[in-house]
């Protein structure tokens, strides 16, 4: 439901909420502490903030080299969070779904009549959410961790 929220808030403002990473968050790291203990929470949160970090400076390099936000810091805060639920591991399949259905929409966007420019802006939010519904999914399927 929290996924959901946060691609209906982010196609309608433009914005993912903190208090929706904070509890997408808050559940992740009790859903670790529940299943896997204290120790492997503390490791989920310190991935988390690496992942964090490693986003923000993406999204800031970004910004210096082309003046415009690629990717907004609501978008970093989710995945951290979502970190907390696939681990470091779960973070390139969740990107690679994400990536892959944002591209989708902008082709049947493309197909639809809208013309698609690199300034054309479109929400990655609702995108990191799907990621983040079908990567544990796949983790679990696929017997990953």
């Amino acid at each position: 439901m929290l996924c959901c929220a946060v691609a209906l808030i982010d196609l309608r403002h433009g914005i993912i909420p903190n208090w929706l990473n904070f509890a997408i968050a808050a559940l992740g790291l009790a859903n670790v502490v529940i299943t896997e203990g204290t120790t492997a929470a503390f490791s989920a949160m310190a991935i988390a903030a690496l992942v964090g970090l490693l986003f923000w400076l993406l999204q800031r390099l970004y910004f210096v080299v082309r003046h415009v936000d690629g990717l907004g810091l609501g978008d970093v805060k989710l995945l951290v969070a979502a970190a907390i639920w696939v681990g470091a591991l779960g973070i390139p399949t969740l990107l690679l779904i994400a990536a892959l259905a944002a591209l989708g929409v902008a082709g049947i966007l493309q197909l639809a009549g809208r013309e698609m420019k690199r300034q054309t802006s479109i929400p990655f939010g609702p995108f990191l959410a799907l990621g983040l519904l079908v990567t544990p999914a796949l983790q679990s399927w696929l017997g990953l961790s």
